[in-house]
Order: C-alpha cells, then sequence, then structure tokens
C-alpha cells in the first residue's frame, strides 16, 4: 500500500512479517546449502595452504623462503579486510544475490589461479584476490542467510553455517594425506591438485545459487515493493503451497511502514553506527576482536607449541588439527539451537565465559608442565567446543543488530576491524612468547586472551541485545521507517 507523507513516498509492508512467519522447508534448506557451503571450502582450501608450506620451500617447487610463506597469509588476510569493506559496502548498495555471485566468483578465480601460479609473488597476487572474494562472502552471505530465514531459526542456521568452515577444514586435514604423497602424486603436480579441486567444487555452487532469489526485505527498502512482494509470495508458494491470487490470513501479521529509497549515500549509513548505535558498535567490536585474538593465537601457533614444548614431529602436527576441527563444527551444531531457545545474551555470554576459563585452566596446566601432548590437545578441543559457537556468534551478532541498510557495511566493519586486531597482532605476538622457550611466558599469553575473551563476556551481559525469535526489524529499525 503505497502513500504519500510529505515529500516522501511510502509504503507499508507484511513482508519482513511474512518471511518470518514461514514453516522451514526444502526452500531453506538448499538456501543454506548454496549460500553455506562456501565456508566448508575456505575451510578445506585455508587448511590446505597451511598443509603445503613446507613443500613450496622446495627448489623443485617454488623455493619460497620462511618470510615469502608467511608474506602468503598476510596477502590473504588483506584482501579479505579490503574485500570485505569493498563488497560490503556494494551488497548494500545494489543487492545481496548480485554480490553473492560476484565474491564467490572473485574466490573462485583465486583459487584457480593460485593452481597456475609460477613464483611467490603470482602466489600472493592471487591469495589476495581470494582473501577478498571470502570477505564478500562474509558479508553478502551472512546478510541473505539472515534476511531469509525465519527469525525463530535464525540463530542456530547462523551459526551452523560459520561453524562449517570446520567441517572443511577436517577434510582438507584428510585431503592433504593424498595430494601431498609423493607415491600419488608428485610434489609439483600434488599442491596444485588441492587447489584445482576446490575450484571446480565451487564453480557447482554458482550453479546452485541461481536458485536463490533477492531478498525481499532489501527490495522492499529501496523502492522495490512490487518485485519484493512477487518473490516473497514466490517462496510462499514453495514451502506453503499457496497458489496465485489465493488469500493468506494476514491478521495476526504487523506491517512496517517505510520511505522508499533507491539509494543510501554512504555518510548515511555509517553514521549510526557513531551515534544512534554506538553501544551495539561497542558490543560488536569487543565480540569479534576478542574471539579473533584468541583463535589466531591458539590455531596459528599451535604446530608451534606441540613442536616446541612435547617434541611431536613437524610433520606430525597436522594430525593434531582434526580434533580440534571437529570439535569446532559440534560445538555450534549442537549448542546452536539453544542461541534461539534460552536467547542470545546468555548462550554468548555462557560460552564467551567458558572459553576463556577452559583456557585460562589449560593454560595453568601447560605452565606447570603436567599436560603432554594429547592431554593439551583434549583441553584446546573442549575449549573450541565453546569457543567456536561463541565465535560464530559474533559474526551473528553483528548481522542481526544493525538496520537492514546498512547490514552489510556492518558486518564488514567489525570483521574487518577485528580480523585487523586479532590477526595481526595475535600470531605475532604469541610467536614471540613460543621463542622465547618460557612456559611461563607463554601462560601469561593464554591468561590475557582469556582476559579478553572474559571481558566480551562480561560485556555481552551488560549490554548484549536480545535478538532471539524476533523479526530483524523489531531489533533494529530499518533507516527508512517511518516513526
Amino acid at each position: 500500500m503505497l502513500t504519500h507523507e510529505a515529500d516522501y513516498e511510502t509504503v507499508e509492508t507484511l513482508i519482513p512479517a511474512r518471511l518470518d512467519c514461514l514453516r522451514w522447508s526444502r526452500f531453506h534448506s538448499l538456501l543454506v546449502i548454496g549460500l553455506g557451503i562456501t565456508w566448508i571450502l575456505d575451510g578445506l582450501e585455508v587448511t590446505l595452504v597451511g598443509a603445503i608450506s613446507a613443500v613450496l620451500q622446495r627448489q623443485d617447487v617454488l623455493d619460497l623462503s620462511a618470510s615469502e610463506i608467511g608474506f602468503l597469509g598476510s596477502a590473504y588476510l588483506i584482501g579479505a579486510v579490503l574485500g570485505s569493506l569493498l563488497f560490503g559496502y556494494l551488497t548494500d548498495r545494489y543487492g545481496r544475490r548480485k554480490f553473492f555471485f560476484i565474491s564467490l566468483s572473485v574466490y573462485l578465480a583465486g583459487v584457480a589461479l593460485s593452481a597456475l601460479a609460477w613464483n611467490g609473488s603470482s602466489l600472493a597476487v592471487f591469495r589476495f584476490l581470494t582473501g577478498a572474494g571470502i570477505g564478500g562472502e562474509y558479508s553478502a552471505v551472512n546478510s541473505a542467510i539472515d534476511e531469509l530465514i525465519p527469525a525463530r531459526f535464525r540463530g542456530r542456521v547462523d551459526l551452523a553455517v560459520n561453524g562449517s568452515f570446520w567441517l572443511g577444514a577436517a577434510a582438507g586435514s584428510a585431503f592433504t594425506i593424498i595430494i601431498l604423497n609423493p607415491r600419488i602424486l608428485p610434489y609439483q603436480v600434488g599442491w596444485r591438485f588441492g587447489f584445482a579441486v576446490g575450484a571446480v567444487l565451487g564453480t557447482g555452487i554458482l550453479y546452485l545459487r541461481r536458485f536463490i532469489p533477492e531478498s525481499p526485505r532489501w527490495l522492499v527498502t529501496h523502492g522495490h515493493a512490487a518485485d519484493a512482494d512477487n518473490v516473497t509470495s514466490s517462496i510462499e508458494a514453495i514451502v506453503a503451497g499457496y497458489k496465485s491470487g489465493q488469500l493468506r490470513n494476514d491478521l495476526n501479521l504487523v506491517p512496517i511502514r517505510i520511505y522508499l529509497h533507491q539509494h543510501f549515500n554512504l555518510a548515511a549509513l555509517v553514521r549510526p553506527l557513531f551515534a544512534q548505535y554506538r553501544s551495539r558498535a561497542v558490543l560488536g567490536l569487543s565480540l569479534m576482536a576478542s574471539q579473533a585474538f584468541m583463535y589466531n593465537a591458539i590455531f596459528f601457533t599451535y604446530a608451534l607449541v606441540l613442536n616446541r614444548f612435547y617434541g611431536v614431529a613437524a610433520d606430525r602436527t597436522g594430525v593434531y588439527l582434526l580434533p580440534f576441527a571437529l570439535t569446532n563444527f559440534a560445538g555450534p551444531l549442537i549448542l546452536g539451537p539453544w542461541f534461539d531457545l534460552l536467547g542470545r545474551r546468555a548462550m554468548i555470554a555462557g560460552t564467551y565465559g567458558l572459553s576463556a576459563l577452559v583456557l585460562g585452566a589449560s593454560g595453568a596446566l601447560f605452565a606447570c608442565g603436567i599436560l603432554s601432548a594429547f592431554s593439551q590437545t583434549v583441553m584446546w578441543a573442549s575449549m573450541f567446543f565453546f569457543a567456536s559457537p561463541a565465535a560464530s556468534s559474533a559474526y551473528l551478532t553483528v548481522s542481526e543488530i544493525f538496520p537492514l541498510e546498512m547490514r552489510s557495511l556492518a558486518i564488514a566493519v567489525f570483521y574487518s576491524a577485528g580480523t585487523g586486531i586479532g590477526g595481526v597482532v595475535a600470531p605475532w605476538f604469541f610467536g614471540e612468547l613460543i621463542d622465547s622457550g618460557s612456559r611461563e611466558a607463554l601462560f601469561a599469553g593464554y591468561v590475557i586472551a582469556a582476559a579478553f575473551m572474559a571481558v566480551a563476556a562480561a560485556i555481552e551481559l551488560l549490554i548484549g541485545v536480545d535478538a532471539e525469535r524476533k523479526q530483524l526489524e523489531q531489533i533494529a529499525a530499518p533507516l527508512s521507517a517511518v516513526e
């Protein structure tokens, strides 16, 4: 229903309510597969890159130095940060559907070209391109999932999708046993084959995404009310069996009224972060940065710890990654439903707090020399069971507590800030502690990481947003909403 108020055209719409009252269906399952499987591919590919580092240093392969290997990781990280910011803004401006095709295409191009790299510089450029694509995926995919999944399922689905990265990591660990076995494939071929397989598998996802519609929420807030109604009606026909022209019972659905806009300038999107939503910005940054610091502190140095303090051979450290990957995936899958049932505040604060507690305890036992390589891995795997849903809930939080018109950009901003703080500082800081050879110094580092997680838990308890089972528009009204 269109009306005019002053110089603005407004529309009153039931579209958000209609989407959120739908039952779970095959449409939603295919949506999750088509959008979320990129995380599995990324987990597989990132694990592969870590595993082939030693191979890339061989003179008969690329003959890279240790510093060049490190720069590959930096190139990927820089690409992810810049890609998330660029694609995040463009996704909010031009639509979700267009950019989850573009971002995946950029990612696949980077992976495919990585298989053809001829030296360290070319591989670094292709890793940057890969990172840019996956950064864009974080923004476009999380936005689309939140806006198309019914509110009562949003938490568990978002956590499961983000946690599926670790399913790919587990598969990547097993895959490296094949591609890095010279009796199966020569070293010069095996690492290239790994990238190529990822590119081929990902290309199939482009086909699956052809059937995923544009977000009706995005359409209606950007002046395409008729298209939004058509898309919503099509989804209802698939999910609930409504036929064209058939009346629905809308008596219990609450409409919202919004001003019609085609575009929102960058200032209008950024300004609310530092004014209207300042406390939510503090919340999002604390959750993102603390989990990024903790994850990078453990995940990127675990092989060094096992080798330096427990004498585990370098070619055996990959075996210890498997239990990490499995518990990282199991945590969001098992605990995810409780984020919708018990609520965001209790579960986010609880998982952050328990992660801090287990990390601190394992650090104390490590400092006392009580743990073995096996028991250390058990402690870390137990910690990741809680830390993984905690980390995924950070992405869930920033994707649902800001207005629709700035959702992708908000995800990009906090992902970039968290990655910049945790991704840059933590590996270097803990590398220095490990090089010191002191268990006590490393324990102090673990205490700092645990303290960050505990502070984030406290912030969640104080200013967390009770977003469970609520429409996105109830959590944060669109910028174009009519008061």
